[in-house]
């Protein structure tokens, strides 16, 4: 069960409380913007070596530039890795195990929002597919180089969106019909249900999972889906845009997760104000917190990928 809200407030945590990494690696999958770029640029401010993880290796070998301007000490290695293509999470692998070894941090931080109807290489709704299925298989391949440390953490970066998320999981080729919105939201419901789900799984190891929302924060997720925003998204996005916080912040709760001596297994982190401000202990949808649910979704997802693990 995660942890309620009632634990005590952390304060205004910063990412000048992250302890020292050194000697520790990290793995953040779409860190060449936003929320990814902000949290691989703390990470190794603070000494951890970062695997930067993008669609192509020209994105990484860029983001890792940029970063080396301000951070020229900083370590950093670049990874090709296609999420819309399972097959290509089990080439990458191979490429993690012979590089480290061993893994200290893995973010599943990447993610799509709201793009027009397009199903992924094993033909599944993009944002299921990428936002769940391939963090999942991704997780799942690397854990045994996750193992080889105690105290190792797994965080996958979920949205408020999972309060309107639908369980049951079917559509999920949408092959009925599709809306932008609700597969969203369920791909969003689905990684806080597996982030509550892998810590039930790893507590014997003692390798703790945990998830984390940024609130409502500034990133290309609203525009890189969806070059042609229709007039209702527009007008929200203006109306909404003064009450948004920059990626930046909203990259506090998954590196408070990542890294607190606080976290622990099981633990959900957003803004103090859900859609803004310093990190703090948030509330779950009430479909994750139902372990019936989640073990539908493990399985129905294990089932999946069950050629590629």
């Amino acid at each position: 069960m995660t942890a309620t809200i009632s634990r005590p407030k952390i304060s205004n945590w910063e990412t000048s409380n992250i302890p020292n990494l050194v000697g520790k690696t990290a793995l953040i999958t779409g860190a060449n913007s936003g929320l990814g770029y902000y949290t691989a640029k703390a990470l190794a401010e603070k000494n951890a070596h970062v695997v930067i993880a993008c669609r192509s290796l020209e994105k990484a070998n860029q983001t890792i530039k940029k970063l080396k301007v301000l951070n020229p000490e900083g370590l950093f290695t670049p990874l090709e890795l296609d999420l819309s293509d399972l097959k290509n999470i089990v080439e990458v692998q191979s490429k993690i195990f012979d590089n480290f070894e061993n893994l200290d941090l893995l973010i599943n931080n990447a993610g799509i929002m709201h793009p027009p109807k397009t199903l992924s290489a094993q033909g599944y709704e993009i944002q299921f597919a990428v936002n769940h299925l391939a963090h999942m298989l991704l997780t799942l391949k690397l854990l045994p180089i996750i193992e080889k440390k105690e105290e190792s953490r797994i965080v996958t970066v979920t949205s408020g969106a999972q309060f309107f998320g639908k369980v049951g999981w079917k559509n999920l080729k949408a092959e009925n019909y599709y809306n932008k919105w609700e597969s969203y939201s369920n791909s969003k419901l689905a990684n806080v249900m597996f982030a509550l789900e892998l810590n039930e799984n790893l507590k014997h190891k003692n390798i703790l999972s945990l998830a984390a929302h940024p609130g409502i924060a500034k990133t290309n997720l609203f525009t890189a889906q969806k070059p042609n925003p229709g007039p209702l998204e527009t007008i929200s996005l203006e109306l909404f845009s003064p009450i948004f916080q920059t990626a930046e912040m909203g990259a506090l709760p998954q590196l408070f997760a990542a890294t607190s001596p606080e976290a622990r297994g099981g633990d959900h982190y957003g803004p103090r104000f859900n859609f803004r401000g310093h990190p703090k202990l948030s509330p779950t949808s009430p479909f994750a917190m139902n372990k019936k649910e989640r073990k539908n979704l493990w399985e129905k997802s294990l089932e999946i990928l069950n050629n590629f693990l």
